[in-house]
């Protein structure tokens, strides 16, 4: 298998599985799952409050957060939870296992992490580009579902020739078509723990 260099700028290694998630140690915005006006928190004991459930935009970890007291949310909206300059957030709590989030949550999950990916296509397009072998015998693109070797040696052998430029542009060259839906199912997996390698989910 090939070996080619790796965007630094959006692909990690962990226990020598690749990942794409942010540059940054910590989140600068989430997408609320869900919320409750009043509500005890998960993650902070004795905490209570306007409760965030949410998932962060970069490391697409699931967040406890808390919330500006009467403050207006709805579900799927951006939030910025960078550490200066919060207008609707008090603070991030922690975080939260998949087992522990509102039913709600669950529900939005899948729709909120594909808009996740369709925003953040350039990132997203990157990790096609420069996605690693995880072993001799399997590349990481194989572990996306409706990726196999087929589509996988069509896609290294592609951008050997010229890098992909969007979802589309991968569309028309190999014919995988919505692959950022295979890509947002590959998350959700990895955050359900449906998996046992992440590829996009940062510890």
């Amino acid at each position: 298998m090939e070996s080619l260099p790796r965007d630094k700028e959006n692909i990690r290694s962990y226990d020598g599985i690749p990942h794409v998630i942010a540059h940054r140690k910590y989140e600068e915005y989430a997408y609320v799952l869900d919320y409750s006006q009043r509500s005890k928190s998960l993650t902070v004991r004795g905490r209570e409050g306007l409760i965030i459930q949410a998932i962060g935009e970069g490391r697409l970890t699931l967040l406890e957060l808390l919330g500006v007291q009467n403050a207006n949310f709805e579900v799927g909206e951006r939030v910025y939870i960078g550490r200066e300059g919060r207008n609707k957030i008090v603070s991030v709590l922690g975080k939260l296992e998949y087992t522990s989030i509102s039913q709600s949550a669950k529900n939005d999950l899948s729709s909120i992490v594909e808009n996740i990916v369709l925003t953040n296509e350039v990132r997203f397009v990157s990790y096609v580009n420069n996605a690693p072998p995880v072993t001799p015998r399997i590349h990481s693109l194989e572990l996306i579902p409706g990726i196999g070797k087929t589509y996988m040696m069509g896609i290294i052998k592609e951008r050997e020739k010229r890098a992909f430029d969007t979802f589309l542009d991968i569309q028309t060259r190999i014919g995988i078509k919505d692959i950022h839906k295979l890509i947002s199912r590959r998350i959700v997996e990895e955050i359900t723990g449906e998996v046992r390698m992440n590829l996009f989910v940062g510890k």
